[in-house]
């Protein structure tokens, strides 16, 4: 396989507006950090790295006069418009361009604005559905119309560099040429107040790898890079910037907050990384260490750094102490200033390291110039231990790598808790009738699965999470997989409305740290790894209706791809009272005639080894659009689809299924009713049809009263009638 290409990159953090002045700022040792003026909190003693326009001044820029807007996608949109344009991409609708994109606090800026309004009345009802991390996406994707596919990652601080991690297998698995990808992320009262909480922010200047470091600086900003196959490139006349020459995703499966004191998890992710790009740890030139300046990450990742290079570490800084801690985009942020060092042949300060650590790096503390860098390695590490590490190499300096032969992928167990009877396929023969407008899932008795201690610790969101996931490794024997990838819409909205709630009503002071610990939407995939100690790799999607979906087609690339053999796919999402009277009031659900809004805990094995399964997967497609079903499905025996009484979402459905209008339509969402991760919940109940070839005729959207046979079924999932998944099914 060829080399995959950098041919666009595009950056905005406190440090510059582009990649210009980005560079400008690194070769001259400016940092950004500064007193607070655009966030309105509180807690004005701590510094941050705010990018230096307001919202008005972007959209300015942008050209935008409409709302709703937030500030994370007002950023993202400014970096994608500057790799969008040094790609030559801007304004080409005739290309297959997809998008990835990683952030964790999404809309944050304006929940936390306008939360009380949206309990109280419908002055804000625009805003309601920027909240999420696929709003933001898709405010971005809409803006340029260009993109085929878009989907969102959210591994908290880890969330960009997954977002390339994808983008880099959409292209070695055949399923693109042009990808986009990377995150942003602005800073807002609900993440302050949440850092503040875990007392982890330095009131002053931070000092990653310092002995007297205390904390970081919370940064905000956005960066894009432009992945191509070189033959894409060479087409369109595009000169590459440089190659991403391997990447690596591991699990420290440690804490939800703290990292391990050996730095298992980033030392794996590093190692995965040199293998894939063929290198040896002497092989990299420079290390953009995560190094966010507290106690705790500098000391692991020092540790992980001197485990992989042992006499041979390479020059090593964080970029942090210049741009602040900008979170769930940091792992393109600093992608795009590892790109710059390649190009101009420099090492990044260490800005405000001045004293050794005790066993730590020793970082570069002035800028060198003038150097030869072929491989640099850029680690990102997030909450729960979803660490991630990037090499960049110059065009000369990549290697390709081997297609391996493409296996056939199985469903070898799958279970569920829902409104209907949970961890049991009873519902095949005594379906629970949803009858109400909101109805809450039916929980198993988790004392048979967790201690009091355990479950006393966990919302229940994370109780049914971890009983799905453990249920289904306890039915295949596979109690380590070699990857978990969850989907959640909403991630634990229970803790995050809760932190909300505290403060907006009480204020910025005796914030819990507890429920912003597990507001994080990856807070489910790495519960789930520290539980069974799993250092495999491991990622979260957050992207509307469809975010099952995209962690369903992630580990379905990588076992295509061979990288992994095993894979716990899950979805997750809870459905709130209040969120509820929320949706219900602004009619997004609850109206009559439509089904019941509903929580979903969906998990599934997947696995390449033959034997004993349920069915096997044919392909996975998501779009951006409608896709062409004949041309994708060929001949099957029926078409799942997610109608739910409501009539924006049902023409969708309708005008999908015309296209194989002599298909028998079968329907799922009067069993398990709507919500984000539904579809979960659908392919579950897709994949028990299959594993006894035939589906019930209360699933029968014609009213038939015979059951009908199912050898081949595709299920067919949209998401506010703009994001389409088709996924294929066969009987074995």
């Amino acid at each position: 396989m060829e080399p995959i290409m950098i041919t666009g990159a595009g950056i905005v953090s406190a440090i510059g507006a582009n990649r210009a002045e980005t560079l400008t700022a690194l070769l001259n040792r400016q940092t950004g950090i500064a007193p607070l003026h655009y966030l309105k909190t509180a807690h004005r003693e701590f510094p941050v790295g705010e990018v230096k326009m307001s919202d008005e001044d972007m959209k300015q820029r942008l050209g935008i006069t409409q709302e709703p807007t937030t500030r994370t996608s007002l950023m993202g949109m400014l970096a994608l418009q500057e790799a969008l344009d040094s790609a030559a991409l801007t304004g080409r609708r005739d290309l297959n361009v997809m998008l990835v994109s990683g952030t964790t606090v999404g809309g944050m800026d304006k929940s936390e604005q306008y939360y009380l309004d949206y309990l109280s009345n419908d002055d804000r009802n625009a805003y309601i559905r920027t909240h999420d991390c696929g709003a933001t996406t898709e405010l971005m994707a809409q803006h340029f119309g260009l993109f085929t596919m878009a989907t969102s990652i959210s591994t908290a601080c880890s969330s960009a560099a997954n977002a390339i991690i994808l983008g880099a297998n959409l292209i070695r698995s055949g399923r693109a040429e042009i990808v986009v990808v990377g995150g942003a992320e602005c800073i807002t009262k609900f993440h302050l107040n949440g850092f503040n909480s875990l007392m982890i922010l330095d009131h002053e200047q931070c000092r990653p790898f310092d002995a007297t470091r205390a904390g970081l600086n919370l940064g905000e900003g956005a960066a894009y890079l432009v992945l191509e196959t070189a033959a894409s490139a060479r087409r369109r006349g595009v000169q590459p910037m440089a190659t991403l020459s391997g990447y690596g995703n591991a699990c420290d499966a440690f804490h939800q907050t703290a990292s391990s004191d050996d730095g298992e998890g980033a030392y794996l992710a590093m190692q995965k990384a040199l293998r894939l790009a063929g290198l040896q740890p002497e092989d990299i030139d420079y290390v953009n260490a995560h190094g966010t300046g507290t106690p705790n990450n500098d000391v692991s990742e020092s540790q992980a750094l001197f485990r992989l290079f042992a006499d041979k570490l390479p020059p090593v800084s964080s970029t942090k102490g210049m741009t602040g801690h900008t979170t769930s985009a940091s792992g393109s942020v600093e992608a795009v200033i590892c790109l710059l060092a390649l190009q101009h042949g420099f090492i990044p300060a260490n800005y405000g390291w001045k004293e050794p650590m005790e066993n730590g790096v020793v970082p570069v503390a002035q800028v060198q110039k003038g150097v030869a860098l072929h491989h640099v390695m850029c680690n990102s590490f997030g909450f729960g231990g979803n660490d991630s590490s990037l090499i960049l190499s110059t065009a000369a300096s990549s290697k390709g790598r081997q297609q391996q032969p493409t296996p056939i992928i199985y469903i070898k167990a799958a279970t569920q808790i829902s409104a209907q009877q949970p961890l049991c396929e009873d519902w095949m023969t005594e379906p629970v009738l949803l009858s109400e407008p909101y109805v809450r899932s039916t929980d198993p008795d988790f004392k048979a699965w967790l201690s009091p201690l355990e479950s006393r610790r966990m919302g229940k969101i994370m109780r049914r999470a971890l009983v799905t996931a453990m249920k289904v490794m306890q039915d295949t024997g596979i109690p380590q997989p070699d990857a978990i990838v969850t989907g959640t819409g909403l991630g634990c909205i229970e803790n995050t409305e809760l932190f909300l709630d505290q403060l907006c009503r009480e204020g910025e002071e005796m914030l819990k740290p507890t429920y912003f610990m597990q507001s994080t939407h990856n807070t489910i995939s790495s519960l789930i790894a520290i539980k069974g100690g799993c250092h495999g790799y491991n990622t979260t999607y957050s992207h509307k209706g469809i975010s099952f979906d995209s962690a369903l087609l992630d580990a379905f690339l990588q076992l295509q791809l061979g990288d992994i053999r095993t894979a716990l796919v899950t979805g997750n999402d809870e459905m709130t009272p209040s969120y509820f009277s929320i949706l219900q009031r602004t009619g997004y659900v609850g109206a009559p005639g439509e089904v019941a809004a509903t929580e979903a805990s969906a998990a599934m094995m997947l696995t390449t080894e033959p034997g004993e399964a349920l069915c096997s997967i044919e392909d996975v497609r998501l779009s951006l659009g409608m896709p062409q079903l004949a041309t994708f499905a060929g001949s099957v025996d029926a078409i799942m689809l997610g109608y739910n009484g409501q009539a924006d979402n049902d023409r969708v459905y309708e005008a999908l299924a015309a296209q194989l209008p002599d298909v028998p339509q079968l329907h799922y969402k009067h069993l398990f009713g709507e919500g984000y991760t539904t579809s979960g919940l659908g392919l579950y109940a897709s994949a028990q049809l299959l594993k006894r070839g035939q589906a019930p005729a209360f699933m029968r959207c014609d009213g038939g009263s015979e059951a009908i046979p199912v050898n081949r079924l595709l299920f067919v999932n949209h998401s506010d009638g703009q994001d389409v998944s088709c996924i294929l099914l066969k009987r074995l």
